[in-house]
């Protein structure tokens, strides 16, 4: 395994829509296992293809909960629900915050390293993380549908714990 470099925002692969995984081998399990280590190593929820270069439907999300790193391979949105503003950041943006309004609970048909079909839901963070990947996927950054950016007074109260 090894470390990829995160692309930031101002590189134009970050604006490109990914084309589908079709090999489901080694070469694509590498990745897999590349996007995990950076993952961990930058301290993020998720993690999308675009985001180390790749031009592939291909999203990793880990919100430390007990099911671990979820791989997402070829995933589609099949159905939300409800409402959730919070804080959200992105590797991609380092340093920056902002405030976004996603679905409470996000469905998703995607699927696994070995090209098997599967469908999950995640609530809140994990729905809030899907979302922001798939945005991902197809060219899109979370700063393009927040509400606003999050000045670095707030970001420094919000450090401290002093949330309003």
């Amino acid at each position: 395994m090894a470390l990829r470099k995160i692309v930031t925002v101002g590189d134009p692969i970050l604006t490109k829509k990914c084309r589908p995984v079709v090999r489901f081998d080694e070469k694509l399990h590498t990745l897999l296992d590349d996007m995990a280590d950076t993952l961990l190593e930058a301290n993020g929820v998720g993690l999308a293809a675009p985001q180390v270069g790749i031009l592939r439907r291909v999203v990793i999300i880990d919100t430390g909960e007990e099911n671990g790193i979820v791989e997402l391979i070829n995933p589609k949105l099949i159905e939300t629900d409800g409402e959730q503003t919070g804080c959200e950041g992105c590797l991609s943006v380092p340093g920056e915050y902002g405030i976004v309004t996603r679905p409470m609970t996000a469905k998703v048909e995607a699927q696994d390293r070995y090209g098997d079909w599967f469908e999950m839901e995640g609530e809140e963070l994990m729905a809030r993380a899907i979302c922001h990947e798939l945005d991902h996927l197809d060219g899109h950054i979370y700063t393009e549908i927040a509400e606003r950016m999050l000045t670095p007074e707030e970001l420094d109260k919000i450090a401290a714990g002093d949330e309003e």
